[in-house]
């Protein structure tokens, strides 16, 4: 594991070769990726941000780190989001003569030319050394050409700790670590500071309990910008994810459809897999999911108290909130053109937008601080003990990083978790309309007991965001898995009628 702290230099393989060699292959691979965004495009060339070796090619086992940059042609719904050179992703690929069977799983694919010829190249994050290598690098504060890598000197990192790896993500890949340290490498990064990083370290200087300090840091630097790669993070040991206890709670412990565990509704609904694996048999305490909303709620109110103070706020007035009522209803008029069971209730959703422009031309204004910005059930972790953390503050992947970074509305933060709990509570058969309204209430409640303020009492910005996130969800599940449609269209016929 030493070979990385201590090699300083970029890698003696050059550059360009080493991309042309691996490019037939990752043209293959990439794209059955299930973080690779690109889905549905055809990949027509890579281009390398940088690559640098953490193990050098000297022995059995080699390990590149690489940022590729995918080139693929824009869509009119992805061009405003999307890198004009191509969406960059972060590579770890290792190196071998052959693939012992326990590795197959991984396998990229047998490299025919340049200076891997006659090697085999894999996902090095199924191997146990290159994890371990990731580990002492962030332990001892490597150097590796563009790469480097930090710490909190305050948080204890072994170095013996056994890697493996998360298998049911999707946007990112995280290793734990002898289930004391989780490490989430963002697979496709943009320069700049990631949110994933930024806020996690503005609470954890406010001593804000409710989200995992973070204990290092992987970056790379490059040409003057700064690439946030992964964070490393204390494990919730023993912790199950608020989409699983909600969907136990709603069946009391009878089995639901596979995809009900995955990630319902895709980005945005569950979000990344659980940090932890309580048993389907671990109860509530008797106090059901009524409960838990309002403790839930108290949690994030907690954490939009301490990102209040950490970081700046501002107030949105009329201009700002021009934008977000153009935007809102862009969004609304491009999914009704593709969506034809939305049209008939886009004019009476537009209202929930219409509304909130009418209080902006009446002066109305709103404060605006950093958020979570991709908040929902799968986002909130459950303790043994009982306590709530909030995780993955990423925000919206296909939002540009820009974007993520700005100052939100808090109520866009509740609007997502509203629908989180609507969400789960449409899926179950028979669906259960009564207990999302439940957990509403005690979501609500629970946030004010904390934050002095209830969210119900802003309704018309909270439906307008609760809205624009329907409409999304409609989308979604229209082009991906147009059999849940019924679920986001029973909120839009509910917030098409709200008055």
């Amino acid at each position: 594991m030493s070979e990385a702290a201590t090699h300083s230099a970029t890698a003696p393989v050059a550059r360009p070769e080493l991309l042309a060699s691996l490019d037939p292959l990752l043209r293959e691979w990439l794209p059955r990726q299930r973080w690779f965004a690109g889905k549905g495009r055809p990949v027509t060339g890579f281009s390398l941000v940088t690559a640098n070796e953490l193990l050098p090619l000297t022995g059995q086992l080699g390990l590149f780190h690489l940022l590729v940059r995918a080139h693929q042609p824009l869509t009119p719904a992805r061009g405003a989001a999307a890198h004009p050179g191509g969406d960059c992703y972060q590579l770890l690929i290792g190196v071998r003569e052959a693939l012992p069977p326990r590795l197959a799983p991984a396998l990229i694919g047998h490299v025919t030319e340049g200076p891997l010829a006659g090697r085999t190249v894999y996902e090095a994050l199924h191997d146990p050394r290159p994890a371990d290598i990731l580990l002492e690098a962030l332990r001892t504060r490597a150097r590796v050409g563009e790469l480097r890598f930090e710490r909190d000197r305050r948080q204890e990192i072994r170095g013996d700790l056994m890697p493996r790896l998360v298998t049911s993500e999707q946007s990112n890949s995280s290793l734990v670590y002898g289930d004391t340290l989780i490490l989430k490498l963002l697979r496709r990064t943009a320069p700049g500071i990631n949110p994933d990083l930024e806020l996690p370290l503005a609470l954890s200087r406010e001593g804000c309990p409710r989200v995992p300090a973070p204990a290092a840091w992987m970056v790379a630097d490059v040409d003057e910008e700064t690439y946030v790669l992964g964070v490393l993070q204390p494990f919730v040991r023993g912790a199950t994810d608020g989409w699983e206890l909600a969907l136990r709670e709603l069946g009391k412990g009878e089995d639901f459809p596979e995809d009900f565990s995955r990630n319902l509704g895709g980005e945005g609904f569950r979000g990344e897999a659980s940090r932890g694996e309580a048993s389907r048999g671990e109860g509530l305490g008797g106090q059901g999911f009524g409960e838990e909303a309002r403790a839930l709620g108290r949690a994030t109110a907690e954490v939009h108290t301490a990102l209040a103070r950490a970081l700046p706020t501002v107030t949105w007035g009329r201009a700002q909130l021009a934008l977000l009522v153009d935007g809102m209803t862009e969004r609304l008029e491009a999914a009704a053109q593709a969506v034809p069971a939305l049209r008939p209730y886009a004019p009476g959703l537009r209202t929930a937008f219409s509304a909130l422009a009418d209080l902006t031309a009446e002066g109305q204004t709103w404060t605006a601080q950093r958020i979570h910005g991709d908040l929902h059930l799968g986002q909130c972790l459950r303790s043994p003990s009982g306590k709530w953390s909030l995780i993955d503050f990423e925000g919206e992947p296909s939002k540009p990083l820009a974007e993520r970074r700005m100052p939100q509305p808090s109520v866009r933060d509740i609007a997502g978790m509203l629908r989180s709990f609507d969400y789960a509570a449409r899926s179950h058969h028979p669906p259960a309309p009564g207990w999302a309204d439940t957990c509403r209430a005690a979501y609500c409640s629970g946030y004010a007991e904390v934050a002095g303020r209830d969210p119900r009492t802003d309704p018309v910005l909270l439906r307008a965001y609760e809205t624009d996130k329907a409409v999304y969800e409609v989308l979604y599940e229209a082009r991906h898995r147009p059999d849940w449609l019924p679920v986001p269209m029973a909120a839009v016929r509910r917030l098409a009628a709200s008055p």
